[in-house]
């Protein structure tokens, strides 16, 4: 249990997972939005209140407990991730065997490469929820098979802090999804926030270990154990050049690319009054409806392949203006480094008085 204090005044909620599990958290009360058009934040959008999807899955469930019958993995997912790994394993063994230059490579890494790793990606987000077969194990054993062609380690770190973020969404000093004061301080000129933006690899793999460093775990290690024998496997039987492409797709395709914009466009405030996002175009093909942001955050046992069939089923409570939504990602991009009121002061955060984890 971790206690602290800042200013008077408090409410008390319980904060749950995807499975009902969670741990009691006491909020400030208050909310103070920054007004459009004052220039950058300073600070971040604090509030007093619980984050709103575990209330809205409460009340969509009473009225519509069909829902529940969604819940549950997609067998089918399991063939789409193995597809993309073999993809990139056939494109390294291509590169090497018609030597391709430098420039064709990155261009090969950004637009090929960069969107089938960020593809993977969100497989392994799927597969953190435990939706691509009936048990977590074999969820996990799956993410390590789709982590080899992004060349680092991330499924099983990705996994722990994810799952910590769907707890304690906006949760001070706890949601591992939260930019740091830094970030906010640093990133507010047009040019930096372009920075930021091509640097989003590098932040969401080492924000956590800065921000909420914890012990490592049994399937971390395996993770790493994983990749680097996948990465000699690569470099020693394709070539050193392989490797490379992979790991420029990887970096690029979490950049400046536009599946990358999910990282601000799902919880950055685009519109005063909404903290989540949901994206409806056809992007989502390509990266298992993550898009449905709303939607998979109310109800995080449900596949994306199915995320569709929840607004389907429960409309009034995804209409315009009762949730935020978003047109287009790479719109999305644009706003964030042109629009002087985004930076990543621009999130929710809740300042906790008391915070009893069950983690």
């Amino acid at each position: 249990p971790m206690s602290r204090s800042r200013r008077t005044g408090s409410s008390t909620s319980q904060s749950s997972d995807a499975e009902g599990n969670g741990g009691h958290v006491t909020y400030e009360e208050g909310v103070r939005y920054h007004e459009p058009g004052t220039g950058a934040r300073d600070d971040f959008v604090w509030v007093g209140t619980d984050e709103p999807h575990a209330s809205r899955r409460q009340q969509m469930l009473k009225k519509y407990p069909e829902i529940k019958k969604l819940y549950g993995h997609d067998p089918r997912s399991k063939y789409i991730a193995a597809g993309s790994v073999v993809l990139q394993l056939v494109s390294c063994y291509l590169i090497v065997q018609y030597d391709v230059s430098v420039l064709p490579l990155v261009l090969l890494a950004w637009i090929w490469g960069g969107t089938i790793n960020h593809s993977l990606m969100l497989a392994i987000h799927e597969l953190a929820h435990g939706l691509f077969f009936a048990t977590y194990f074999y969820n996990d054993l799956f993410g390590l098979f789709c982590n080899i062609p992004l060349g680092v380690p991330l499924s099983a770190g990705f996994k722990k802090y994810h799952l910590i973020h769907h707890r304690y969404q906006g949760v001070d000093d706890v949601d591992p999804d939260l930019p740091s004061v830094w970030e906010g301080q640093m990133f507010r000129h047009p040019l930096l926030k372009f920075i930021f933006l091509l640097g989003q690899p590098f932040v969401y793999i080492f924000r956590p270990l800065l921000t909420y460093p914890t012990k490592s775990t049994n399937l971390e290690y395996a993770a790493t154990a994983c990749i680097v024998l996948s990465n000699f496997c690569v470099m020693h039987f394709i070539g050193m050049k392989a490797l490379a492409y992979l790991l420029l797709s990887t970096v690029l395709g979490s950049g400046l690319h536009p599946l990358a914009a999910h990282f601000v466009a799902e919880h950055y405030i685009w519109s005063p009054g909404f903290e989540t996002y949901s994206y409806y175009g056809w992007l989502n093909y390509l990266v298992y409806n993550v898009g449905y942001h709303n939607e998979h955050h109310d109800n995080p046992r449900i596949p994306g392949s199915r995320l569709s069939l929840v607004k389907k089923m429960a409309p009034e409570f995804y209409e315009e203006g009762k949730i935020g939504i978003l047109e287009s990602w790479p719109l999305v991009m644009y706003r964030f480094v042109t629009d002087p009121d985004i930076t990543p002061f621009s999130r929710v955060k809740r300042a906790v008085v008391h915070y009893a984890p069950a983690l």
